[in-house]
C-alpha cells in the first residue's frame, strides 16, 4: 500500500482546493466569507451588554439600561439577518462548488493516460475514499470561513475576559489540550480508515452481489444469498472494527483534556466572585464570557477537527490525484504517425505489474510488420492482453521500449496514438444508450453518422442484431431504462465489436477475444471476411496492423504472423504452416483443439 508521504502537504492541498472554488465562483466565494465572519461578531458582544445591563440596573442607571438593551437587541437582529442572508449565498456557493468539484474529479481520472489506477489495489482504495469525500469537499470553504468567524468570537471573548483580569488569559492555556487532541482525532481515525479501505470495498462489491440485476440468477441458483451476506457481514466488522478502537481511544483522551478545561472555567469563576470581589457586572460577563468560551472553543475544535480529518484529508486526495493525473501526461515531442511504413517493434520488453514481483512479460523482443494481420495466442495468463495493454499505452513497459517505425512510442502523446487505435476486448462495457450511441462512441466525433454507424454493423456482422430490435439503430438498450431491450450477452458483444469498427483508417487494430460469446463458425467468418479486406488493396494503405487475440485456432491460422506467447515468453513466431511443419508448441495445442472439433 502507498504511504501517506506521497501526499502533497496540507498548506499546498489546502491553498490549491481553494483556488479550484475561487476559480469557480470568485464573487460567491468572497461574498460568503465575509457574510460568514460578520454573522459570528455580534453574538461575541453578548457579555458585554450583559455586564452593561447588571451594571445599570445595580445602579439605577437607566441610560446604561437603555444602551445595554439596544446593544442586546441589535446584535440579536444583526445575527439574524446577516445568517438568513450568509445562508442563502452559503448554499448558492455550495452547489456551484459541487458541480466545479465534482466536474474536476470525473476530468482528472478521465485524463490520466493508464489504467494503474482502476488496477492497483492501493490507488483503488485511496480514489474511492476520495469518491466517497467528493460531497464534503465543497463544505471545505464553510468550515474554514466558520473557523475564521470562531477566531474572531474566540479574540473577541478573550478580550473582554483579560480586561477584568490578566490571570483569566490562562483559561485558553488550560484549553490548549482539547485544541491538540481534538483536531487530531479525526486524522487519526482517518488513518485507520485507509488502512482497511480494502474491507469496505470488498462488503460494498458482496452488497451489490446480493442486492442487484446482474448476479441475481447465479446468486439464486448456486444459493449462494446466505453466504454473501454472511461474508458482507464479516467485511464490514473486519473494516469497522479497528475504527471503533480507533474512535474510542480518541474519545477518552478527548474527555479527559474538556474535563481540565472545565475544572479550569469552574476556578476562574470562584476567582473572579471570590477571590476579587468584581462587581455582579464583571461576574456575570466572565460567566456569560467563560461559558461561550467553552461553546467557541468546542466549536472551532470540531471545525479544525473535520477539517483536518475529513475535508482537509480529502483536499490532500484530490490535490493527490491531480499530481497523479499530470505525472501520468507523458512527455513527448513527436506526433502520431500517419501511416507504418516498417512495423511496430518490441526491443527487450519486460514488464510487472506495479506493487508485484513477478514479470508477465520478459525479455519479448518481436516485430510486427506494416500491414499484417497478427494473431497472439497462447494458454491462460502467458502475456496475450498485457501485450496489447503496453501497446496501447495502458502502461509503460517495465524495461526496453517499443518503437513505431523507429521512433519510441514512449514520446507520442497517448491521446494523439489513441486517436489512431481502434480495438474491441472481450470485457468491454454494456453502454446502455440508444444503439446508435452504443456503436458510435467508437469514434465519438461521429456519434451521430448515421451511416458510419450502419458500416461498423456491417462489419462486425451485428446486422441481425439491429434488425431485430424493436426501433432499429435508435431502441434503447437495457431493460431498467424506459422503453428499454434486454439485450443477450452474444449481442452485446456484436454491439461491442461494431464500436470498435467505428473508425475507418485507424493504424492499429486490436482484437483483444471480441467474439468470446460467439460460436466457432460466426468467429471464423466474421474474422476471415476482415482478414481479406485487411489485404484488399486500398483499404490497408495506410500499413495498418491488426492484432488479434484469440484461443480459437481455426480463426488464427488466417493471419500473416502468429506469435505464441508462454510463460512471458515468445516461444514461436511464423505463419500457421510454419508453425505446424516445426511441430513445436503451437502445432501440438492446434492439433488438440482441432481433434475436439472431429
Amino acid at each position: 500500500m502507498t504511504s501517506s508521504s506521497d501526499m502533497p502537504s496540507a498548506i499546498n492541498s489546502l491553498w490549491r482546493s481553494l483556488k479550484l472554488g475561487y476559480r469557480a465562483e470568485p464573487m460567491l466565494l468572497v461574498a460568503s466569507f465575509v457574510l460568514t465572519v460578520l454573522a459570528f461578531a455580534p453574538d461575541a458582544l453578548f457579555a458585554l451588554w450583559l455586564k452593561f445591563l447588571a451594571t445599570g440596573i445595580q445602579h439605577d442607571e437607566r441610560n446604561t439600561v437603555t444602551f445595554a438593551a439596544i446593544g442586546l437587541g441589535g446584535s440579536a437582529a444583526a445575527g439574524w439577518v446577516l445568517k438568513i442572508v450568509g445562508d442563502r449565498v452559503q448554499r448558492r456557493f455550495r452547489d456551484r462548488a459541487t458541480i466545479t468539484i465534482e466536474a474536476h474529479v470525473a476530468r482528472l481520472q478521465a485524463s490520466i493516460s493508464g489504467i494503474e489506477h482502476q488496477e492497483r489495489p492501493d490507488l483503488l482504495d485511496r480514489i474511492s475514499m476520495l469518491r466517497d469525500q467528493v460531497f464534503a469537499l465543497n463544505h471545505l470553504y464553510m468550515s474554514l470561513f466558520g473557523i475564521a468567524g470562531f477566531i474572531l468570537r474566540l479574540a473577541v471573548t478573550m478580550i473582554l475576559l483579560i480586561s477584568i483580569h490578566p490571570a483569566l488569559a490562562l483559561l485558553a492555556i488550560f484549553a490548549i489540550p482539547s485544541v491538540i487532541i481534538s483536531s487530531n482525532r479525526s486524522q487519526d481515525e482517518r488513518v485507520v480508515e485507509e488502512s482497511v479501505a480494502r474491507h469496505s470495498r470488498l462488503a460494498r462489491h458482496l452488497y451489490l452481489l446480493g442486492t442487484t440485476a446482474p448476479p441475481g440468477k447465479e446468486v439464486r441458483v448456486t444459493g449462494n444469498g446466505a453466504r454473501i451476506a454472511a461474508e458482507r457481514r464479516a467485511e464490514y466488522d473486519r473494516w469497522f472494527a479497528p475504527i471503533s478502537r480507533a474512535r474510542w481511544t480518541t474519545a477518552f483522551w478527548q474527555s479527559a483534556a474538556w474535563a481540565l478545561f472545565g475544572a479550569a472555567f469552574v476556578a476562574a469563576i470562584v476567582f473572579v466572585a471570590s477571590g476579587l470581589s468584581r462587581p455582579v457586572g464583571d461576574v456575570l460577563l466572565v460567566l456569560a464570557a467563560g461559558s461561550r468560551l467553552s461553546a467557541y472553543l468546542g466549536a472551532t475544535v470540531g471545525e479544525v477537527s473535520f477539517l483536518r480529518g475529513i475535508w482537509l484529508d480529502s483536499s490532500k486526495r484530490l490535490a493527490w490525484l491531480e499530481d497523479y493525473a499530470g505525472a501520468s501526461q507523458a512527455t513527448s515531442d513527436q506526433p502520431a504517425p500517419a501511416i507504418i511504413q516498417r512495423g511496430i517493434r518490441f526491443e527487450d520488453v519486460s514488464f510487472r505489474y506495479p506493487g508485484t514481483e513477478k514479470f508477465v512479460l520478459e525479455d519479448v523482443t518481436l516485430d510486427l510488420p506494416a500491414g499484417a494481420v497478427v494473431a497472439v495466442v497462447g494458454e491462460n495468463g502467458a502475456g496475450k492482453t498485457t501485450l496489447v495493454k503496453l501497446l496501447c499505452r495502458f502502461y509503460e513497459p517495465t524495461s526496453g521500449a517499443i518503437m513505431i517505425d523507429g521512433a519510441p512510442l514512449a514520446r507520442i502523446a497517448p491521446e494523439a496514438w489513441r486517436e489512431r487505435f481502434a480495438g474491441a476486448f472481450q470485457d468491454f462495457f454494456r453502454f446502455e444508450f440508444a444503439a446508435q450511441h452504443t456503436i458510435g462512441l467508437g469514434d465519438v466525433i461521429r456519434l451521430d453518422d448515421r451511416p458510419a454507424v450502419a458500416t461498423a454493423v456491417g462489419r462486425a456482422g451485428a446486422d441481425d442484431v439491429v434488425e431485430h430490435m424493436p426501433h432499429g439503430i435508435e431502441t434503447q438498450l437495457g431493460p431498467t431504462w424506459h422503453e428499454g431491450v434486454e439485450v443477450s450477452f452474444g449481442q452485446w458483444q456484436k454491439l461491442a465489436l461494431a464500436r470498435g469498427f467505428m473508425r475507418d483508417r485507424p493504424l492499429v487494430l486490436v482484437l483483444d477475444e471480441p467474439t468470446a460469446a460467439l460460436d466457432a463458425e460466426t468467429e471464423h467468418a466474421l474474422f476471415e471476411r476482415y482478414a481479406a479486406a485487411a489485404h484488399g488493396g486500398q483499404v490497408n494503405v495506410d500499413g495498418r496492423i491488426t492484432i488479434l487475440v484469440s484461443h480459437r485456432f481455426s480463426t488464427v491460422r488466417m493471419a500473416d504472423l502468429i506469435v505464441v506467447l508462454d510463460g512471458a515468453h515468445v516461444v514461436e513466431v511464423g505463419s500457421h504452416e510454419d508453425l505446424i511443419a516445426r511441430h513445436g508448441q503451437y502445432a501440438e495445442l492446434y492439433n488438440i483443439q482441432a481433434a475436439s472439433y472431429r
